[in-house]
């Protein structure tokens, strides 16, 4: 399939022009508008028998989403394709979709129930002090399966969690209000990580050649990215030339590799702004950048803002 043919999902907008016809502001029957907003970053929940009801003639079109799913399916049964791998889910499953996974709804029966969240990695960024990240949660790792069967008391649990974070984002009248939304998201999460823990085993996921590379490329990464910023450094660990590594990365992705250098930087750099008192020029230090000036220069080009000017922006 040619990148062409690939629908590229920005946001909640993006996704509600493209799968749904005559989409409302919010999804929460509770409101139509969200009263609070605090910085960057967005949460949706729907049902899923919402989304059937207003759903487009989108089955098999290919997507690239620019944030990440939680579903969870209670009713009904659906098949969909996340990266290369298509997969049946029944009643009982709480399957996830990560941010750049290529996507595609293949079909959703019409008895479809349950619920749909949806939200970015700068929204996730403020839940709580020294958050892990999300792409240390199992069920967001390409290596990984993407999904969880639950028993009933389970999926119950899960069902009264989402409702629970869906109550207090559309009742959000504070900043306090907003962190406890965002927090009520980091248990869900942490929830779903112990519950995946407990019913998957550590058993190899088959992954393309591609595919595996790639893993390896994001897990070093996630690894190195202080020290080595270079794609020839990831290279040189993988024993593969640099035009191999970011064409494959480019392929499986639709991004080249130093996109995901620079993107563990920012994500870095921004919990360093919003969790820690540390200084610009001290952050920039501990990031391994030459100078204060060039840090600046650099998130300033990837978040259109200065460091200073997002501290300000987002912190309480």
């Amino acid at each position: 399939m040619r990148h062409s043919d690939i629908k590229e999902l920005r946001n909640e907008q993006d996704f509600k022009d493209f799968y749904l016809n005559d989409a409302p502001v919010s999804f929460c029957e509770e409101c139509n508008s969200v009263s609070y907003t605090h910085g960057n970053g967005f949460l949706e929940i729907a049902k899923l028998e919402g989304l059937k009801k207003g759903q487009k003639a989108i089955e098999g079109k290919q997507t690239r989403r620019k944030f990440y799913s939680i579903i969870l399916l209670t009713e009904g049964k659906i098949e969909e394709t996340i990266g290369h791998q298509t997969y049946h889910f029944k009643a009982g499953t709480l399957y996830f979709v990560s941010e750049n996974q290529l996507h595609i709804i293949n079909r959703w029966s019409e008895d479809v129930k349950g619920v749909f969240c949806m939200f970015d990695a700068d929204y996730f960024l403020l839940c709580i002090k020294h958050q892990i990240k999300l792409n240390q949660f199992p069920f967001f790792q390409m290596t990984r399966k993407p999904f969880i069967e639950l028993s009933e008391r389970e999926t119950e649990m899960m069902e009264h969690l989402f409702w629970k974070l869906n109550s207090e984002k559309c009742q959000k009248t504070t900043f306090n209000d907003d962190l406890l939304t965002r927090m009520f998201l980091n248990i869900i999460l942490l929830e779903a990580e112990r519950i995946y823990n407990k019913n998957t085993a550590e058993e190899p996921f088959s992954l393309s050649r591609k595919d595996q590379l790639t893993a390896r490329f994001q897990l070093l990464v996630n690894q190195h990215f202080i020290e080595k910023k270079q794609v020839a450094d990831y290279a040189d660990l993988l024993y593969i030339h640099p035009n191999h590594l970011n064409d494959t990365i480019k392929e499986v992705t639709g991004f080249p590799a130093s996109h995901f250098i620079q993107k563990q930087l920012i994500q870095e750099a921004k919990s360093r702004l919003l969790q820690t008192n540390a200084t610009v020029s001290m952050i920039a230090m501990d990031l391994n950048f030459t100078d204060d000036s060039y840090f600046g220069r650099f998130f300033k080009k990837q978040t259109g803002v200065t460091p200073l000017q997002y501290r300000k922006n987002h912190k309480h």
